[in-house]
């Protein structure tokens, strides 16, 4: 075959054809037209808008860019815009003719600072997806899987400074603190008068002994103060934003709440928990999530709300060389441990957060043969704690041995980990271009608006 030389290309032919005949028939952009009408877009802001003065870009218009932004991982207004002047087939999705002028860079972000950064159309948007989705009957709730990820902010890690923190509330604390005064009651100790962890100090002024609420010293960043310090394992530390998500056997996702990245997903699971089991009430049958929810609280929280939990094995945390608490047999009709030596502990007291302390005989652990693998205590006394909600956990706990687990858990790598895989990898979310806690719930919420979009699209056209 010989070879070809184009040496006289030629850029000033002439295109008798309109945009429509010039995009592809099978482009994505086609697709998300087809799945979603964003005509909504218009009474939802119309509000944001005044009936006078000169006509404003057309909202449809910015929130199509964004879109094209996100679906298309262009990770930049400013290349979105350039790329719009050029691509015919976002010009044809944003619905603009080949002479009409593609929005400035600024335009988005001045709208967003002038207009939508206090108003619900993000949420509303997310809203509107989802519930398109549903109505399709794209979206299986009966089981429904939950993770959080974590963001790189936009800050520098070396440009923060410490600052003392009361240590936060936990949603469940008011319920908890109810059962363990219950308990106190019974075996004749004095009730709680609150959950907050609280220290003993010295007033040198006036000489007395007071009660003061116990802090705690965090690391907080110059540039976005409102993002958290994550350290986790051999990953790299920075500042950073953690997203609690669900979503359900198919992908599509049910719901996200954005936090600092310092707080624990088992401590931000309930938020959003609540709201997806508020949006599809008595539809959701199973949770599942991985070990680090596995706490008596959120076992719990999902049991009485008549569901099941699908949770790996948690190894205990124990030293090397000594007995592992499942090594000790826990009797509930009698309300005492077995040692393996076949010593009781019996119970002594509720502690104020919420472990029933059980202790053992001094005089004859004093002499025991195994002792040396169960305590190292000077006193010769072995203590293990217990949750007064650890039947629910103990509960979950049994459910990894039954088919329906490994039927169900398994496909966490399919759903919530692929998505958080497409968000960061396709969508370019792997680090935030924006600060503070607020944008970054709007960043979440349009982004994820953005993947069941996508998805529904494709859906539809098979």
């Amino acid at each position: 075959m010989a070879m070809t030389c184009r040496n006289n290309i030629k850029r000033d032919s002439f295109i008798m054809s309109t945009i429509d005949e010039l995009v592809p028939q099978d482009h994505l952009v086609r697709k998300l037209e087809r799945g979603m009408d964003l005509s909504f877009i218009y009474e939802k802001v119309r509000y944001l808008y005044s009936p006078f003065g000169r006509p404003s870009i057309d909202p449809v218009v910015l929130f199509k860019l964004l879109l094209i932004n996100i679906i298309f991982g262009l990770n930049s207004m400013r290349k979105t815009c350039e790329e719009c002047k050029v691509n015919l087939a976002y010009r044809w999705y944003m619905g603009l003719d080949i002479n009409e002028k593609i929005p400035d860079y600024s335009t988005w972000s001045q709208n967003y600072i002038r207009r939508y950064k206090d108003s619900e159309i993000f949420n509303e948007l997310f809203e509107a997806v989802l519930s398109r989705a549903i109505k399709k009957r794209y979206v299986d709730p009966e089981t429904i899987f939950g993770d959080g990820t974590h963001q790189k902010a936009n800050a520098n890690k070396r440009k923060s400074h410490k600052k003392i923190v009361e240590i936060a509330k936990k949603a469940y604390e008011e319920e908890l603190l109810k059962e363990i005064n219950e308990d106190r009651e019974c075996i004749g100790k004095n009730p709680y008068e609150s959950m907050e962890k609280t220290e003993t100090i010295y007033d040198e002024e006036t000489g007395e002994e007071k009660k003061v609420t116990k802090t705690k010293e965090i690391n907080v960043s110059n540039t976005d103060p409102e993002s958290g310090c994550f350290h986790k394992g051999e990953k790299e530390k920075c500042f950073a934003y953690t997203h609690q998500t669900f979503c359900d056997k198919n992908g599509f996702v049910l719901g996200v709440k954005t936090f600092p990245g310092n707080i624990h997903d088992s401590v931000a699971f309930f938020e959003t928990y609540e709201e997806v089991n508020k949006r599809f009430e008595g539809l959701i049958k199973n949770v599942s999530l991985d070990a680090g929810y596995l706490s008596p609280a959120i076992c719990k929280t999902i049991i009485e709300n008549g569901q099941e939990a699908f949770m790996p094995y948690k190894a205990p945390m124990t030293k090397k060389g000594y007995f592992k608490k499942y090594e000790y047999v826990y009797d509930e009709l009698y309300d005492f441990y077995i040692c393996p030596k076949g010593e009781t502990l019996s119970y002594t007291t509720t502690k104020r957060d919420g472990h029933r302390e059980y202790k053992s005989d001094p005089e004859k652990c004093k002499d025991c043969p195994l002792r040396e693998k169960c305590t190292n205590s000077k006193n010769h006394t072995k203590v293990i704690n217990r949750h007064l909600w650890e039947e629910y956990r103990e509960a979950v706990e049994e459910t990894r041995h039954t088919d329906k687990w490994k039927e169900i858990y398994p496909k966490r790598k399919e759903t919530i980990e692929r998505v958080f895989a497409d968000w960061k990898e396709k969508f370019g979310m792997r680090f935030t271009r924006v600060r503070g806690l607020k944008k970054n719930q709007h960043q979440a919420l349009i982004s994820f608006a953005c993947h069941n979009l996508k998805r529904m699209a494709i859906w539809s056209c098979k």
